[in-house]
Formats: C-alpha cells, sequence, structure tokens
C-alpha cells in the first residue's frame, strides 16, 4: 500500500476519515516488495514510460509510427483509460507539459472545472453543517472532466498524426478487451473496493464478471467505454461534451443528485498557460503553473536547498532530511495560504518563486532544530494519491511530462451508466467550507473555494529538466500531496547525486507537508539510526508505505538514448523503446 492511506489517516479531519474508513479509497496496484530494476529500458528514438505496460506500448507504436511525443502522450492517456482505472481516465483531469528541442516549453491545464451550480457552501449538510460525504462522496463531488478536451486541444496545436489513430488503438482495446494484469486484478479484487463500487451497478457490470473479480491473465472487455472512445475517435471533443456520451452524463447527474449540467460540458475549455521555470544548480526546471501547487512549491523547496551543499550532507542523512523537511515546510504552508486557480485568484507566483523570497526562508531555517508548525497558521486537507503519471520523448528530443487523476482510486466509483468510463471525485479538492480550518486536516482559506466555473487546486508537478539548452530528464508522480515531494526528490537525486535514473527513481523517498508536523518515510527505506538523529533535531518521525511512483526519462548525455525508467512501487508499469 502507498504511503498516502496511512498518511491520510493524519490528515484529512475526523468526519473525513469516518467517510473514507469503510475503504472509499482502494489500495493501489503497486507492488509491495518487488525487485527494483538496477537499469533502465533503452531507445535510441523514442520512449514512453507509465503505470501500465501495455498503455506505454501504445504509446511507442505511435512513435515507431511517424508520431511525436505529443501524439503518443495522448495514445498513451486514451489507453491508459481503458488499462489503468485507478487513474487513466476520460472522466477526469490534469496536466500536460510540453518542451520542444529549441528550448520553448508550453503547459496544457486541462483540470475538471466546477458546474455553473456550485457554491462556496455546496460541501455542507442541511444544518450548515461541513459533510466528508458530500464532498467527497456524492455525485456533487465529480467536476466537468477535462481530459478528453485537453488531449483535443494539445492534438489541435502540437500533434502530427491524425487524431483517429490515436483514440483507436484504446477504443478497439476496449471493445476486444485486453490480457488483465497482476496489478489491476489484485486491486479490483480488493473487498473493500468491491463494497464501495457495489452502490454503482454500472461499475460492477464494466469491471467484473458475474460480479465476481476478474483473475490475471483474464480478458476484459468494456464494450460502453469502447463505445464512447469511438465517438471521441469520430467526433473529437465533441463525441464526449455534446451529443451521446453528454446525454448519457446529465442523465447520471439527474439519477443521483449530481450538479453537472449539458451547458457546463459544452462550456468546458482547456487552457494552455505558460510554464513555472525555474533553475537549480545550473539546469532549468520546467513545470506546471496554477492551478497546480506543485511547480511553485517545488521551486520555492529548490531555491532553498540550493543555498546548502546538500552532496555534501550525504543522500538521505540525517541532516539532508532535516534540510528536506524544513524546505517542505515553509513550501506547503505558503501553498496553502496563496494558491488557487489564476483565472478566480492573484497567487503571487513570481515571488513564491523568486531567489530573494528563497533567501529569506533559508535564514530562518535552524541546522540543529526542527522548526515549528503552527495549526493556527494553516492547515493542510485532503488529496487522495490515485493519480498516475507518464512520461514520453520522441526521436527529435521533444518531450512530454503528463499527470492526470480521477482524484481517488477509482474516482467517484461510479460508472456511467451506457458510457462505461468512471467519473472523478475531483470537487473534494475545493476546500469543505469557507474559513473552516483545523488542526485535524480542514481547510477553508479563500483561493482554494468553490465557485462556478473555477478549477481546484492540485498538487500534480508534470516536470521537464533541461541543462544548457538540452533535454535532460522528464519526471513526474501522483501521490497526493507527496507528489511535489516526490518529483522533487527524483529531481535531486539526477542533479545533485548525479544517480542514474533508475537509481535515482528507486531511492527512498520522505515527506512533510507543514500539518501534520510531521515527517513519513518509506518504510524500510531509513536506518534507525537515522530516524532516531532525526527526533533528537526535535522531528516526529512516522513510518510509512510507499510514496509516489515517479515514471520517469532520462537522456543519456553520452550516446542521446532515451532511458526509461518505470517506477518498481507500480506494479504493472513498464516502459517501451523506440529503437
Amino acid at each position: 500500500m502507498s504511503v498516502i492511506p496511512r498518511l491520510s489517516r493524519a490528515l484529512r479531519g475526523a468526519a473525513v476519515l469516518a467517510f473514507f474508513a469503510p475503504g472509499l479509497l482502494a489500495p493501489p496496484a503497486r507492488a509491495q516488495s518487488a525487485p527494483k530494476p538496477a537499469a533502465p529500458v533503452e531507445g535510441a528514438k523514442g520512449m514512453v514510460v507509465s503505470a501500465s505496460a501495455i498503455a506505454s506500448q501504445v504509446g511507442r507504436e505511435v512513435l515507431a509510427n511517424g508520431g511525436n511525443a505529443v501524439d503518443a502522450a495522448i495514445a498513451t492517456g486514451f489507453a491508459l483509460a481503458v488499462t489503468y482505472p485507478t487513474a487513466g481516465n476520460i472522466g477526469g483531469g490534469g496536466f500536460m507539459v510540453i518542451r520542444f528541442p529549441d528550448g520553448r516549453a508550453t503547459t496544457i491545464d486541462f483540470r475538471e472545472r466546477a458546474p455553473a451550480a456550485a457554491t462556496p457552501t455546496m460541501f455542507t449538510d442541511s444544518t450548515g453543517a461541513y459533510s466528508a460525504r458530500i464532498h467527497h462522496g456524492s455525485h456533487k463531488a465529480v467536476g466537468v472532466p477535462g481530459t478528453v478536451a485537453g488531449f483535443d486541444l494539445a492534438h489541435q496545436k502540437y500533434g502530427k498524426v491524425s487524431w483517429a489513430k490515436l483514440v483507436e488503438p484504446a477504443a478497439r482495446m476496449a471493445d476486444t478487451g485486453f490480457i488483465v494484469p497482476t496489478g489491476l486484478a489484485a486491486s479490483l479484487g480488493n473487498p473493500r473496493l468491491q463494497d464501495r463500487l457495489a452502490a454503482y451497478p454500472a461499475t460492477i457490470a464494466a469491471y467484473y464478471r458475474d460480479g465476481k473479480p476478474y483473475a490475471a491473465g483474464d480478458r476484459m472487455r468494456l464494450s460502453d467505454l469502447g463505445n464512447t472512445l469511438g465517438r471521441i475517435r469520430d467526433l473529437r471533443r465533441d463525441g464526449f461534451y455534446k451529443g451521446t456520451t453528454a446525454h448519457l452524463i446529465v442523465a447520471e447527474m439527474k439519477k443521483y443528485g449530481g450538479l453537472i449540467s449539458a451547458q457546463d460540458l459544452a462550456a468546458y475549455e482547456a487552457r494552455e498557460r505558460a510554464p513555472v521555470r525555474g533553475t537549480f544548480m545550473g539546469y532549468d526546471i520546467i513545470t506546471m503553473p496554477p492551478p497546480s501547487s506543485g511547480g511553485v512549491a517545488m521551486v520555492e523547496m529548490l531555491n532553498i536547498l540550493e543555498g546548502f551543499d546538500l552532496k555534501a550532507a550525504g543522500h538521505n542523512s540525517p541532516q539532508y532530511v532535516h534540510l528536506l523537511a524544513e524546505s517542505m515546510r515553509r513550501a506547503y504552508r505558503d501553498r496553502a495560504v496563496h494558491l488557487g486557480d489564476p483565472d478566480f485568484t492573484k497567487p503571487p507566483v513570481d515571488r513564491l518563486t523568486s531567489k530573494a523570497y528563497a533567501n529569506t526562508l533559508r535564514a530562518g531555517i535552524d541546522l540543529s532544530k526542527a522548526s515549528p508548525s503552527s495549526p493556527a497558521d494553516v492547515s493542510q486537507g485532503y488529496e487522495s494519491d490515485e493519480t498516475t503519471h507518464y512520461s514520453v520523448v520522441d526521436k527529435d528530443g521533444v518531450a512530454v511530462s503528463v499527470t492526470y487523476t480521477l482524484e481517488a482510486g477509482y474516482g467517484l466509483g461510479a460508472v456511467v451508466e451506457g458510457a462505461g468510463f468512471l467519473l472523478n471525485n475531483e470537487m473534494g479538492d475545493f476546500n469543505g467550507k469557507p474559513g473552516l480550518t483545523d488542526s485535524t486536516g480542514l481547510i477553508g482559506t479563500a483561493p482554494n473555494v468553490a465557485q462556478p466555473g473555477k478549477r481546484m487546486l492540485s498538487s500534480m508537478t508534470p516536470t521537464i529538466v533541461a541543462k544548457n539548452g538540452k533535454l535532460v530528464a522528464v519526471v513526474g508522480s501522483p501521490g497526493g500531496r507527496t507528489i511535489i515531494n516526490t518529483v522533487m526528490q527524483v529531481v535531486l537525486n539526477v542533479v545533485a547525486f548525479d544517480m542514474p535514473i533508475q537509481q535515482a527513481v528507486n531511492a527512498p523517498r520522505l515527506h512533510h507537508q507543514w500539518l501534520p508536523n510531521a515527517i513519513t518515510v518509506e518504510r524500510d527505506g531509513f536506518p534507525a539510526s537515522t530516524l532516531d538523529a532525526l527526533r533528537a533535531k526535535g522531528h516526529t518521525v512516522r513510518i510509512g508505505g510507499q510514496q509516489g511512483t515517479a515514471h520517469s526519462i532520462a537522456i543519456d548525455p553520452k550516446t542521446g538514448a532515451r532511458l526509461g525508467a518505470p517506477d518498481p512501487r507500480d506494479r504493472d508499469a513498464g516502459a517501451a523503446g523506440h529503437h
């Protein structure tokens, strides 16, 4: 099990814990103790790395048949909607970062939006009290999906091959079936997940056979999903946001009390935004701007850490962990106070990512003891870890980093009847109630309250690293609030410690997020002496499970080969190289 389900027991408030305890979050399809690969997969002309080896191969075939990295990313994303239902999606949303060989970069924001009927107090019950069930487990938790529109925008602006060729492999695979891999079989076979999904007959009909879980090696067919993908293939975004699919979504909303209307679907637009850029030790960091908080927070942390000799401190030594935790503490506080949808708020991105601001934060770090974290400052709310990330590089050096999600594992758990895809519960990433901030994990600061058309704050951090105009690495991860710290540690492993990409991905990870005031480390990743030394500095240390799945790509500086590093924490992951 990943670190987040354990973390979340301390993060959520009591009401959120009570709601999720019956098993809303299904254990992810991740290995408990899989052998860690010593070397990455090599591809001379291109590479795709994702949570599903099947989907990676779909993307690889696009590269081999003349598509560019954007094309391959789109095809991989649609394939993940078939083979990785815990987070791969057309019913959710996310972010894409693109870097071109000449150093230009852009991003596509296809985060879900609140429907027009949304209000800041929509997650309260009839008495006005905050309701975790409404916030995370009702159809009111469904945001207007963005994935199809985001892929459509990316293809229109930067794609090379025909749209139909990118969607057809996923549509065909859903219709004719695919062989269920071990991780997916284990996930769907979890009794807690089955109990949760049983509330939605269309979900059981789609993902179980006669009510029984599929075994690894069985063939799973998703004919309704295949039909929906076929409409998307033939009609592009209109195959989802209008016509038959839109009608089915609206019918689902009416049946279960959701808020999304036909007008909400037709009005959805993905946005192209300028990336957040930073530097660290001469490397260029290209990452996602708000409404993702990840890029801003990571650049802020890297700026703080740039003032320390990390290599001298030693990788994952007590002093190194202390420095990471102190930088994380400060960035996560700023995240909660300042960041939200830039179309509705004015997040001070330039100030938060400036070297001068980092200097002031660094000056407040005591090298010998932990800083306090006061609930009076701000508290962090719940954010699921059931996201997925994938990385793509083509023969010309175009790089694409994509992180997208349904929010919780399998999203709301509801398959749209007749359409075959899972709905997100992303509205749960909005603050629960204006002004409701407490030490249990609820947050009510103004930048991230629900409003019509607003995009909810995210931690997703798709990132690309370059140096002297040349591509170095493509990185990202799922993991809820841990995403930012996971991605930063992989970047630090490559940049500050010169680790080969597979070693950088395999290395043990840690997390601190201001509140709760604790460092959580991966189980068996840190010696007891390190943990004791951290406690001696005043840190609370917790042992978690696995943190993130950072499917990454690096470029061999000597040969130019693309080196794909699937994260061994994800059981069904795979890298597919184009030679």
